[in-house]
């Protein structure tokens, strides 16, 4: 069973009709018993990266969820703030992030740059994964960001999106994996995503 972690930071319940489109079964829920239970985990999230980090303590998931991805090794999806809480820090707030993937949340520099980054761009692939199987090249995905991961392991790097510089959209480091743009919301190009993480 798939668990969507429900922190109340939204967009669980389109994920959980995303992968109802694509015949997956999943369950949104932030039980401690579920989550010790998944085959797989996804970690959504909206908003700041504090208010994000607080909802884990507040909800007292982090021993629960790091036994299952740093233990035994569960795959798990970050998805928008969910990927970028995987990183050590945030320029965005004060708090450590869970520090799985060594980087910091760095914000778009260019004052040109309409911020937030919002709606759809491309994505390229910087390197053969799991995840992005069998994406076309022309893939698009649908983004709402300010901030990025800036990954200090670039070979992490599994997707790439160019908005005034180049960013990390996707990375990959062992069962860990996350993606700055919504799936959810990402029609066609998204339920490919979340079919292939369904199969990892």
């Amino acid at each position: 069973m798939i668990i969507i972690i429900d922190l109340n930071l939204g967009n669980v319940g389109s994920i959980f009709n995303m992968f109802e489109k694509i015949g997956v079964s999943s369950k949104i829920s932030n039980r401690e018993n579920d989550i010790l239970k998944a085959t797989k985990l996804i970690l959504p999230g909206v908003g700041a990266f504090d208010s994000g980090i607080e909802k884990i303590k507040k909800n007292n998931l982090i021993n629960s969820i790091e036994n299952k991805v740093l233990d035994k090794s569960t795959p798990i999806l970050g998805i928008c703030l969910g990927m970028q809480m995987m990183l050590e820090s945030s320029e965005e707030g004060k708090k450590k992030g869970l520090g799985w993937i060594k980087g910091k949340v760095t914000k778009f520099t260019d004052h040109n740059l309409k911020i937030p980054h919002m709606g759809w761009n491309q994505v390229r692939k910087t390197k053969n994964n799991k995840l992005t199987n069998n994406l076309l090249s022309d893939s698009r995905f649908y983004f709402v960001h300010s901030y990025f991961a800036n990954l200090k392991d670039k070979k992490n790097q599994i997707l790439q999106t160019e908005y005034g510089e180049n960013f990390t959209s996707a990375f990959n480091l062992k069962n860990i994996y996350g993606v700055q743009f919504h799936p959810e919301k990402s029609h066609k190009f998204g339920m490919k995503l979340l079919e292939n993480f369904s199969k990892i």
